[in-house]
């Protein structure tokens, strides 16, 4: 995400830190470079223009002297472009046994029904009792698509495919819809934001009565997201933001830093198309990301997302027992495969971001993972249960080697891997008292970023 800019920050930052004197020059070339990643993704051009002067300007104060100066400046760096995005954390507040009702709304293609889902799928995994209604009567297959959507995250969801007037589908569930905490309505969308929408959106508020109305944006979009949360702010009183495909765009410092001028704060961002492709937007976080110094409270969220809780905690009691065989290694290893890709955990990881590591090594990692399944699944229940049979006796590793497309090396490795997750999980590795079920603590990952930072190897 946002490459461009995390690399002009990183390059302000260390020629600061590196100049024996704060010449103009050297303030000259560090604004020069952050300006140009400004408007490479997007932000706004007079903007852009505002912060640079601001940086310079703090840059001659001939009060600050010497190292107290180069500390100054960087606090200046940071300071402005955590302005840009928003500040701070803002949330969206529920409370169990509470109803709350989430009304999103957004123009076609932006990726609404989707993040309908991921929101509640999000909600759902912390322990709400959540639910989602589709009074989407205009798109074709709206209903479908939120109904195999809340299939596939074995969420409840409420839905019509005849009746037209959405005012209607939503007094159908109604007394349905009481029994949950929270409760997201997927709305109709347009090619832009008209009076017919303006007219429908603002009968379904007075209807609902929504404790949170959000926009669905997505990055791509660039600067033409401020007039589009402008629009709906003053049409419906926006509570806030979703942005959307944060994955695939430059461009999406024009969404981020647009919705912050029209003081629509960022709830969430996603980033991908899988559930767990979504997080909280926290502005502090998301620049010590483009500095490469990881994000280890969006990690534990990643995690938490991901993590079947019933099912991991079905393991940890297995393996106290001593029954944690290969299909329970492969059922965790799944679920690290929800959390993200090798290179979005690096990233969030303190001292792997910035490690020089070549996407195709990173490639390998989730290939061989892949391998892992495959052979597991070509596996007779007896060698599932007991692993240890495949080293004493070899002859069954050329059978499942043959039969998963795999090779006894990997295997071998499978065989390795597994043992070292089952001492890791007993408490006998590196972190001890480590539960599946709960996720990993802060000082756990803090552990295992130091570890891994030294000894990863490909």
């Amino acid at each position: 995400m946002l490459e461009n800019l995390g690399s002009a920050l990183k390059k302000g930052f260390d020629k600061i830190a590196g100049a024996i004197f704060l010449d103009s020059k050297t303030i000259e070339l560090i604004v020069k470079d952050l300006q140009r990643a400004l408007i490479q993704a997007d932000v706004n051009i007079m903007l852009v223009k505002e912060i640079g002067e601001k940086i310079k300007k703090e840059a001659s104060n001939e009060k600050i002297k010497g190292i107290e100066k180069k500390e100054h400046l960087t606090k200046i760096l940071h300071d402005e472009i955590l302005s840009l995005l928003g500040k701070e954390k803002h949330e969206i507040k529920i409370t169990k046994g509470k109803q709350t009702k989430i009304m999103l709304l957004g123009l076609y293609g932006s990726g609404k029904t989707t993040t309908t889902s991921k929101l509640a799928s999000y909600y759902f995994k912390r322990g709400f009792k959540t639910s989602m209604i589709g009074l989407d009567v205009h798109r074709p297959a709206a209903s479908e698509q939120l109904e195999q959507l809340g299939k596939q995250y074995k969420l409840p969801t409420f839905t019509n495919k005849t009746e037209k007037n959405p005012i209607k589908i939503y007094k159908e569930f109604k007394k349905e819809l009481e029994e949950y905490d929270l409760v997201i309505i997927d709305t109709a969308g347009r090619h832009s934001l008209d009076k017919e929408l303006i007219t429908e959106i603002k009968n379904l508020e007075k209807e609902i009565k929504p404790d949170y109305v959000i926009l669905v944006i997505q990055a791509d979009i660039g600067q033409a997201a401020k007039n589009q949360a402008s629009e709906f702010q003053k049409a419906c009183n926006i509570r806030g933001v979703i942005i959307t495909r944060m994955d695939s765009t430059a461009k999406a410092g024009g969404a981020l830093t647009a919705c912050n001028e029209t003081k629509a704060p960022v709830f969430f961002i996603g980033t991908g198309e899988k559930a767990n492709d979504f997080e909280t937007f926290n502005p502090q976080s998301f620049i010590s990301r483009l500095l490469g110094l990881g994000d280890l409270e969006g990690l534990l969220e990643k995690v938490e997302s991901a993590i079947d809780k019933e099912s991991s905690k079905n393991a940890k009691q297995r393996l106290e027992k001593g029954d944690f065989n290969l299909r329970d290694f492969q059922e965790q290893i799944k679920q690290m495969g929800n959390i993200g890709s090798f290179s979005k955990i690096m990233e969030m990881i303190p001292g792997l971001g910035k490690a020089k590591i070549p996407e195709e090594m990173l490639g390998n990692q989730e290939e061989k993972i892949k391998k892992f399944q495959h052979a597991i699944d070509s596996m007779t229940q007896e060698e599932i249960e007991d692993p240890e049979i495949l080293e004493k006796q070899t002859q069954r590793l050329s059978r499942i080697a043959k039969g998963s497309g795999t090779t006894t090396s990997d295997i071998r490795q499978l065989i390795k891997q597994y043992k070292l997750l089952k001492e890791f999980a007993s408490g006998q590795g590196d972190l001890e008292n480590f539960d599946p079920s709960q996720g990993i603590s802060q000082k756990q990952m803090q552990k295992l970023a130091k570890k891994f930072g030294k000894k990863m190897k490909f």
